[in-house]
C-alpha cells in the first residue's frame, strides 16, 4: 500500500503542475478576435514628395482586371474599407470566386458541383488560405451552405470624379 500512496502523490502533484500550467496560458478574449486591420506607425516624418493619396491608376477598374489572383486577394485583405477593396472583390467575382462569409475567405468551384439543392451544394473547391499559407488549396467535399455566399457588393468608398 505505500508504493500506492506514493505513486497515487506523485500522480496528483504531476496533474496539480499541469493544471497551474495550464492556468497562466488560459486564453483571454483578444484570443478569438479576428486581427485588426494594419495600419502603419509614421516613425519619422515623410518627404512632401512622398504620396500621401493613391495613384489614380489604382482605381481604375480597368487596370484591376489585369492583376492576378494573389494581387486582388492581397488588395482585398490589406486594403480593407477603400474603393480599392471594392474593386478587388468586384473583379474576384468576375473571375468566378464567391466569398464566404462564416470562414471569411474566397472560394471558386474546382468542378461541378456533385449535389446541389436550394439551400447548399456539395463539391470540390479551390479556397484561398489567408490565415496559414497565402496560398490557394483544394477542399474536397466541402458543402457550401448559400446563406453564407456574399451576393451583394457595395463600394465602402465612392470613387471621386
Amino acid at each position: 500500500e505505500p508504493a500506492t500512496s506514493v505513486n497515487s502523490e506523485a500522480e496528483h502533484s504531476r496533474r496539480l503542475s499541469l493544471l497551474e500550467s495550464s492556468l497562466l496560458h488560459i486564453p483571454t478574449g483578444a484570443d478569438s478576435e479576428r486581427p485588426r486591420a494594419y495600419v502603419p506607425q509614421r516613425p519619422c516624418a515623410i518627404p512632401p514628395s512622398f504620396p500621401t493619396t493613391p495613384l489614380p491608376a489604382f482605381e481604375s477598374p480597368e487596370m484591376f482586371q489585369k492583376l492576378s489572383i494573389d494581387t486582388l486577394i492581397l488588395s482585398f485583405y490589406y486594403q480593407q474599407g477603400t474603393y480599392q477593396q471594392y474593386l478587388a472583390a468586384r473583379e474576384l467575382k468576375r473571375k468566378s470566386w464567391r466569398y464566404h462569409k462564416k470562414y471569411m475567405t474566397w472560394f471558386q468551384r474546382h468542378e461541378e458541383p456533385k449535389h446541389t439543392t436550394d439551400e447548399y451544394e456539395i463539391g470540390t473547391y479551390v479556397y484561398f488560405d489567408y490565415e496559414t499559407g497565402w496560398c490557394q488549396r483544394l477542399k474536397a467535399d466541402f458543402t457550401f451552405e448559400y446563406p453564407y455566399l456574399e451576393d451583394e457588393l457595395q463600394p465602402a468608398l465612392t470613387k471621386k470624379i
